[in-house]
This record gives C-alpha cells, structure tokens and sequence, in this order.
C-alpha cells in the first residue's frame, strides 16, 4: 500500500485551521467499515476501488473509503435532530490500475446534519473546504461546482413519463448508464429488465407488497442473510417495486435526448451556465425557476466568504460517481494536478440518512480537504 507523503506540521495546521473555527462534535469512525453497506450505497463499481478483509468466519469489510458514511451512522446513533461532526484520519482507496498514486492518505472534513436554508449551508461548506485548500498554498486553485437537483429539475421540465424521468436522474452519476440512456432512441421500445436486483424485482412485481414482504423475509431467512442499512424487507420490496417500473419506462425521442445532451455541455461561469440552462428549456419551470433562485443566493454567499468569484466554474454534466449525493456538489481542482485529483471535495445528500434507517429529516452537507494535494511542495502524481 503506497502512503502519501507526509505534509509539514506548519501546513497541515494552516490547512485543519478554518475547520477549528466551525463548532463540531470529534468524530472517531472506526478503520473497518462494512462492506454490504457500502456497496448497497454506492454501487458494486466501487469494489475494485477498496481495500477489503475477512476474518475467518466472519463478514466482509473494507477500509474506510472516507468519513461520510461513518458521519451519517454516528448522526443518527446520536438521536439528535441536528449535528457537525469534524474528523481528521486516514482514508484508504486501491489507486486505478497503471496510477501510482497514494493509497493511503489524511483527510480533514465536516459533516452537517442542520435544518435552514440548503443553499447558504452549501456555501459556507464549499466556502470552508475553499479555504482549507488555499491554506496550503497552491495559486492556480479553480472552485467546480454542479447540482444533480438542477439536472432532475431540467428533465422534470422536458415533460417526460414520470419513471423515465426517475431513471434519468438515479443515472446521472454514471455517465456510462446516461450515455446509455442517450443512445436508447424510441418511445415505444421499454427497457429490458437486467440482472441481479431487477431481476428479483420482475418477480416481486405481481405480488401484492404485503405477500412480497413475506416471500423476501423467507429468502433471508433461507440464506441465512442479514439486511444491512437498517432497511426493513417491506422497504426494500418497495425500492424493488420502484427499480421494476424504471425498467418499464420508455425510451427517450430524439428530440429529448438531444435536449439532455446540450444541457451536459453546457460549463462556464456560474451565472452564464444558468443561463444557459434557462434558455435551453423554453418553457415556464417553476421547480427550474426555484433551483436558479437557490443558485443565485448560493452564489452570492460563496463571495461574500472569500471565494474569488474569477475561480468560479459549473458544469451541468459535473457529478460524483459516490451514489448518494442528490444536491449541490463541488471540488477544490490544482491546475497542476489535473482534474482527477481534486484538493478538497463535498456536496449535498440529503436522502442519505433516511437509506440508513435515520427517523428526523433534517439537511445534510459536507466536505473534506486531502492536505497532501493542499500542499504546493507535494510531488504532482
């Protein structure tokens, strides 16, 4: 396992030194993290990713990846309505084949769990990781920013049957499954059902959800398997229910299909790509009137904390392949070091608590710094 370099004691406490200013719980998150879990939540592509172990006998479980859902876990142990949480430690990824990049690295982070306004909390979280990732020194920083809300906002406009509108959305974080969606052309060809989860979802599908319930009960119980994510089996049955009718859906017209593809390339400065995007619809969208309204006040509120508004960029097609992000999300990008590095990252996910058993609704955004990248005397890998 390659480590990163170590970062001057100087440096790293300039960079950890904005997240000293922000009130939060110390979050101690356990090394090994379940495997089941994470992958149920982000997707089996990111196996290859982690670094995975098994006791004899026992479950499957893998370094941590980052502290997000560790956060999300403690949050809700906590029973309280609300909550920040800071970590400092190290993350664990396998680097992709041929890269010799780090494979374990320091994080610095903050998770919020707050009511209030979504687009000021972004702002302050983007302002912080901003502030953070300039501490280290680099002066060829640039802020992206993207919002999956603003994409599910642009297809809820195009008028389209409401689970294809569904399927669109849940495939904006895989560009390949929305590039697939994009080249399937005609309304009146449904989707295949495929493999594994959609599968057991077909069959499921002519049972009443009471009679479902039991029939997935009794396969756990046949397998001997035990849930994870705190899901209950009648909650699954209806995510199944909901995965079978996305597959059922139609197909896109070309005419749509090439309305979704201007829309993902369409980048510039914050406020011209929303224009850009208002133009492109044509048609009176209250929910897209809202996501533009939110962006001008999250906007306004990165300046006003310091962010250069020179070093601002969004991309309608930016987003982040960890599943559970369904909001504003931006990166901290090093012109040295590419686009594939970022110095520090976050975003919005709302919806995550409640995929891991969470009762109280309650906003939550976060974000963390890699110092190792921060630093401008690190080696460019």
């Amino acid at each position: 396992m390659r480590l990163e370099p170590p970062v001057p004691d100087d440096v790293l406490a300039a960079i950890a030194a904005p997240f000293a200013e922000v009130p939060a719980h110390v979050l101690d998150a356990p090394v090994l993290q379940p495997l089941g879990l994470l992958l149920d939540i982000a997707g089996e592509t990111l196996r290859d990713r982690l670094f995975i172990v098994q006791a004899q006998g026992g479950a499957e479980a893998c370094l941590r990846t980052d502290f997000t859902l560790p956060a999300v876990q403690a949050h809700i142990d906590s029973g309280h309505s609300s909550g920040r949480y800071f970590y400092s430690g190290h993350a664990f990824r396998v680097a992709p084949r041929g890269v010799e990049r780090a494979e374990e690295f320091p994080q610095l982070g903050v998770e919020a769990f707050e009511p209030g306004d979504p687009a000021l909390a972004d702002a302050q979280m983007a302002a912080l990781a901003w502030r953070a990732a300039a501490a280290g020194g680099r002066d060829d920083l640039t802020l992206l920013m993207g919002d999956i809300g603003l994409f599910a906002a642009f297809v809820g406009a195009l008028d389209l049957a409401a689970p294809l509108a569904a399927r669109l959305t849940r495939a904006f974080s895989s560009p390949r499954r929305l590039r697939a969606e994009l080249t399937r052309i005609g309304a009146d060809a449904p989707v295949a059902a495929a493999r594994g989860g959609d599968s057991l979802a077909a069959m499921l599908a002519g049972l009443s959800e009471d009679a479902a319930t039991t029939v997935l009960e009794d396969v756990w119980s046949l397998a001997d398997i035990e849930p994870v994510g705190g899901r209950s089996a009648a909650e699954i049955v209806q995510r199944l229910a909901e995965r079978a009718a996305l597959a059922d859906a139609p197909r896109l017209t070309e005419a749509q299909a090439d309305l979704i593809t201007r829309f993902l390339a369409i980048a510039d400065t914050p406020s011209t790509a929303l224009d850009a995007v208002a133009k492109l619809v044509g048609v009176a969208s209250p929910a897209l009137d809202a996501a533009r309204q939110a962006w001008a006040r999250r906007l306004d509120a990165l300046v006003k904390a310091g962010v250069p508004e020179g070093r601002l960029r969004f991309s309608a097609a930016f987003g982040r392949a960890f599943g559970y992000y369904d909001g504003a999300l931006f990166e901290v990008r090093s012109a040295a070091l590419g686009d594939d590095q970022p110095v520090a990252a976050g975003g919005r996910y709302d919806g995550l608590p409640a995929r891991l058993g969470g009762r109280l609704a309650t906003g939550a955004v976060g974000c963390m710094v890699r110092p190792g990248r921060a630093w401008v005397g690190a080696p460019v890998r």
